[in-house]
């Protein structure tokens, strides 16, 4: 059992910052890709980062040069530094990982969500 838990959310004003953190926890052999996704109300949900486990990184367009994923293998956590944020940018985020633990193959696992809302 793999469990994911983000944290760092919460209310800013617009150009202001967020961190958010996702630590996985569990009977871990190795973590492969994680990633952060997004979704808005009334939308789906988007990929926004994601990074490898050598460290390669993708970013969606709308969040190129704002946004950062990093990730610490060996507190088996992925981070996502926002700037500049923009109203649009009000989304529950929610984290993955592509996961094998002692006893089973590679499987994709998911964090709870965090609120991050955007307002003046």
């Amino acid at each position: 059992q793999v469990q994911l838990v983000e944290s760092g959310g919460g209310l800013v004003q617009p150009g202001g910052s967020l961190r958010l953190s996702c630590a996985a926890s569990g009977s871990i052999f190795s973590i492969y890709s994680m990633a952060w996704y997004r979704q808005a109300p009334r939308k789906q949900r988007e990929l926004v980062a994601a990074i490898t486990s050598g460290g390669s990184t993708n970013y969606a367009d709308s969040v190129k040069g704002r946004f950062t994923i990093s990730r610490d293998n060996t507190k088996n956590t992925v981070y996502l530094q926002m700037r500049s944020l923009k109203p649009e940018d009000t989304a529950v985020y929610y984290c993955n990982a592509d996961v094998a633990t002692m006893t089973t193959t590679p499987y994709v696992y998911w964090g709870q969500g965090t609120q991050d809302t955007v307002s003046s």
